[in-house]
């Protein structure tokens, strides 16, 4: 099954859900950065979300950068959201496996922590960004998005996100689900969707079930209208011609240290950790531009 993302409204209109398969985005990710379980589980829930916020976007020319610290051993999670739904992203320390005691799940709460900012940064192509940070409540992604949404964008928010990671540290299902109040909702639709949250199968399980988005949409509404549906993907937009770019920007001296001492370079991406190497002939070439 591919990675697809859901645009839906419910109650009349009053209610929007959007919901997202990111299970292989999430492999993807997981693959290219070497996340142990626990890594894996954070950065595919920010991923599952950032690819929700990105496919809210007016114009294909804006963009959000997502970027929390709880003060965890797992460093900073920084996620870039797109308007087609794509997404790239990492985070500071992959190498992380915390589990829960008593439940044996993974404690993602511990890894991210929650003494820190979850920061929303919104570049709409305006001379200066949208920037909304609110504190982490959990550090669990889940409820600090929720709580992001009610408090920064004044929007009341459920949010589920879930990344089920197997013994080999691969993910075999990821997705996330935003259900959203409209400013004309009704206190009955308030209601029904507090008994949906309460009936709610974590996503995970319902993708890993074989559950598409339009079956996990229609298994907890009787009158949804889709809007849309579509693929998504992680997506990065590095390329060998952009680290060129950013080689003429080193300097000539620098550029003449790296051809004499090291006879070329690797440059790696740190978005989607994607080697680019440079010889010494091909330094030589950006050394004359200089």
């Amino acid at each position: 099954m591919k990675d697809e993302l859901l645009h839906a409204l419910v109650c009349e209109g009053r209610v929007r859900v959007v919901i997202n398969n990111t299970t292989q985005l999430c492999e993807e990710a997981r693959r290219r950065h070497d996340c142990w379980p626990t890594a894996a589980a954070a950065l595919g829930r920010v991923l599952s979300i950032g690819s929700i916020m990105g496919s809210m976007l007016k114009d294909e020319s804006e963009k959000i950068t997502i970027q929390i610290n709880g003060g965890g051993p797992i460093g900073t999670i920084l996620v870039d959201c797109f308007s087609d739904g794509n997404v790239r992203g990492f985070v500071g320390d992959p190498h992380q496996f915390y589990t829960y005691n008593d439940t044996g799940k993974l404690a993602v709460g511990v890894a991210v922590g929650h003494e820190g900012t979850l920061k929303v940064i919104r570049d709409l192509g305006m001379k200066e960004d949208f920037t909304g940070t609110v504190d982490l409540q959990t550090g669990e992604i889940g409820d600090d998005f929720a709580y992001y949404f009610t408090v920064s964008e004044q929007t009341p928010s459920v949010v589920s996100l879930g990344v089920l990671v197997e013994p080999d540290n691969s993910v075999s299902a990821a997705g996330g689900m935003l259900i959203q109040l409209m400013p004309d909702a009704k206190e009955e639709d308030i209601v029904k969707i507090e008994n949906i949250v309460k009936e709610l199968k974590p996503m995970s399980e319902m993708i890993h079930e074989g559950m598409s988005c339009a079956d996990i949409l229609n298994k907890y509404f009787d009158d949804a209208e889709i809007l849309e549906t579509k693929e998504i993907a992680f997506k990065c937009h590095c390329s060998k011609d952009g680290m060129k770019q950013a080689l003429m920007t080193v300097g000539k001296e620098e550029l003449q240290k790296m051809i004499q001492e090291d006879h070329g370079c690797e440059i790696t991406c740190h978005w989607c950790n994607e080697h680019y190497n440079f010889s010494e002939e091909e330094l030589k070439a950006i050394e004359e531009f200089l």
